[in-house]
């Protein structure tokens, strides 16, 4: 495991209650959430969720990172449908994950060597890689 050598932001969040009815901020106040069982009847969101959409965030501005060192212009509708899974897994619960990413107008061969390059240049994909499954789909 490689550590880090400079730490340019540290995010940092309050939650109680949990899974269940639980609420989490950020120390800046720019996040609250209500926090509920996936499937469950509570309103608010839940742990897979906030998960997927940090990551297809992040994994799309490392598109754009690449994209640009490689001289590849972006379609400003490039997007993301990130699917995570909780599952069960050897007794235990587990995360499996889709990112589906739709870069239209580029060709197919290009799109996938940005893809590529982003996911080795994106943390979350740094941080999951080889702890879960994932599968990237070019649309």
């Amino acid at each position: 495991m490689a550590s880090l050598e400079k730490i340019i932001y540290t995010a940092k969040a309050h939650t109680t209650g949990g899974r269940d009815g639980g609420v989490s901020r950020s120390d800046d106040g720019r996040l609250e959430v209500k926090l509920s069982t996936p499937g469950g009847s509570g309103n608010g969101t839940n742990p897979e969720q906030l998960f997927a959409a940090g990551w297809s965030a992040c994994f799309l501005s490392a598109i754009k990172l690449v994209a640009a060192q490689m001289k590849v212009a972006l379609p400003p509708n490039a997007a993301i449908d990130a699917e995570v899974d909780l599952g069960r897994t050897e007794g235990a619960f587990g995360l499996a994950a889709r990112l589906n990413i739709s870069l239209p107008g580029i060709e197919r061969d290009v799109a996938r060597r940005v893809v590529e390059a982003a996911d080795q240049a994106c943390p979350y994909s740094r941080a999951t890689r080889g702890n879960i499954d994932v599968t990237l789909n070019v649309a």
